[in-house]
């Protein structure tokens, strides 16, 4: 039992070390092409950011960094919120952004 604890706890410290350049926000409130329009590009303008997608059937913004550069997820929430709209949940994945969206269409 220990054994299995102490890999469960190795393993979620090595995620966190990760070098993660991808982040997925859940927002509430966007409930229009032009909320997520509005969201892209104010996201889009910050200095870090590569590439965003918004879907808004699921009411998510996955934001992808430049390389060798880190997203600031506080500032990020903060650009959504000063939009109007409220930051449920903010966690690093490990895909592009590119990888989301052709996930997403292969779904369809």
């Amino acid at each position: 039992m220990k054994k299995i604890i102490i890999a469960l706890v190795m393993g979620i410290a090595a995620t966190s070390s990760m070098a993660v350049n991808t982040v997925k926000v859940t927002v509430n409130g966007m409930v229009c092409a032009f909320c997520a329009q509005g969201i892209e590009k104010r996201i889009s303008k910050m200095g870090a950011t590569k590439d965003v997608f918004v879907d808004l059937k699921k009411k998510t913004v996955a934001v992808e960094a430049k390389d060798g550069q880190m997203l600031d997820a506080k500032a990020i929430s903060a650009e959504i919120v000063d939009a109007g709209y409220d930051v449920i949940k903010i966690e690093p994945v490990l895909q592009s952004v590119a990888e989301i969206k052709a996930e997403l269409k292969s779904r369809k």
